[in-house]
């Protein structure tokens, strides 16, 4: 992938993570970690800043040294998603694509579950 896409998807993700902290039903942490994948491949520059902040720093370094979470961050994380799910069905969304997004949160979910904790 070339560095100026690594970028954008680095400032969507960014973007997400942060529209997620006013809205209760989208996860952040997916989007925060996704985001620092993406800087560390196309914007070192941002990496290293997610890296340094004062409250963020933390997660994105263990995630990325040792790809550990706190089991808090996981336990709000798949809350998150799972309230998604739920909130779906709700939506003007056909069946089948509600169960497509539902069995993607589920599966990313469950993923983001086994990580190893810090």
């Amino acid at each position: 992938m070339l560095p100026l896409a690594w970028k954008l998807v680095a400032i969507v993700a960014l973007g997400l993570a942060a529209l997620a902290t006013v809205l209760p039903v989208l996860p952040s942490v997916p989007f925060l970690l996704l985001a620092a994948v993406a800087a560390g491949h196309g914007w070192p520059w941002l990496e290293g800043r997610l890296a340094r902040h004062r409250q963020l720093g933390p997660l994105v370094r263990d995630w990325r040294e040792r790809g550990t979470l706190p089991r808090a961050v996981k336990v709000a994380a798949v809350a998150s998603l799972a309230i998604s799910g739920v909130v779906v069905w709700f939506s003007p969304a056909q069946a089948w694509l509600a169960v497509a997004i539902d069995a993607a949160l589920a599966a990313f979910g469950a993923w983001l579950w086994v990580r190893p904790s810090t």
